[in-house]
């Protein structure tokens, strides 16, 4: 009896201690990820032109804690979706439809907390810093990829030009609020679908205009070693 005794009360002590070395962790991976974001907003802010110490730390402080806020929206949401298929695996019909239902209510909740993230960036930022803010968090994507359409449809009207820089903003927007690099990516692969489609819809030939790109940067390459 006394063995027994002991044994739980070793084993009880080796509970304490490993849920006390898991806590230790998640409060030491926290604060290595706030870290993280506090050094991706810096290098953000450093691009502003801020001279008040004051505000360049409001606004750092902004931003990093969105990137704070849009990580635990997803690893919710990463959360809630695996508790439905784990409780609803045999259950395909209803799993769909709270799924569902589930997606929309996540994605309308995303929604507000990127427009109170405008908000609080509009009270310190000119229209300017904010487009540098957003073209900061996503790698500067919609000016590069922009720039590339220029180049490879020098021809494109005002409109076309119009039109592939409101599809690249509306991604921009939504690869703000994605929770990671590939994700970010992947809003502007699928928004340059859309572009393609309707450069496609205008009569150009987006296979042919790749290839002569590709063929004029080539040429560009050989003119500048050869001088």
């Amino acid at each position: 009896m006394k063995f027994i005794s002991q044994t739980l009360f070793f084993i009880f002590l080796i509970s304490i201690g490993l849920n006390t070395a898991n806590a230790q962790n998640s409060k030491q991976d926290k604060e290595a990820y706030q870290q993280v974001i506090t050094k991706r907003a810096e290098k953000i802010v450093a691009q502003l032109g801020i001279t008040d110490s004051t505000q360049y730390k409001r606004v750092t402080s902004i931003i990093a804690n969105q990137y704070s806020i849009i990580n635990e929206h997803h690893e919710d949401r990463d959360a809630t979706n695996k508790k439905l298929k784990a409780n609803l695996k045999d259950n395909k019909v209803e799993l769909e439809k709270q799924s569902k239902a589930y997606q929309e209510k996540a994605d309308q909740k995303l929604a507000k907390i990127h427009k109170n993230y405008i908000k609080n960036l509009e009270k310190e930022l000119n229209t300017t810093q904010i487009e540098q803010v957003k073209d900061g968090m996503t790698y500067g994507v919609l000016p590069i990829t922009l720039k590339g359409y220029h180049e490879m449809l020098p021809n494109l009207n005002e409109s076309q030009k119009a039109q592939i820089k409101a599809f690249l903003t509306e991604a921009r927007e939504h690869a703000m609020d994605a929770p990671s690099s590939e994700k970010k990516h992947a809003w502007f692969g699928k928004y340059k679908g859309k572009i393609n489609n309707y450069l496609s819809a205008q009569g150009i030939d987006m296979k042919k205009a790749g290839q002569e790109w590709e063929q004029r940067i080539k040429e560009a390459k050989e003119k500048k070693n050869k001088g």
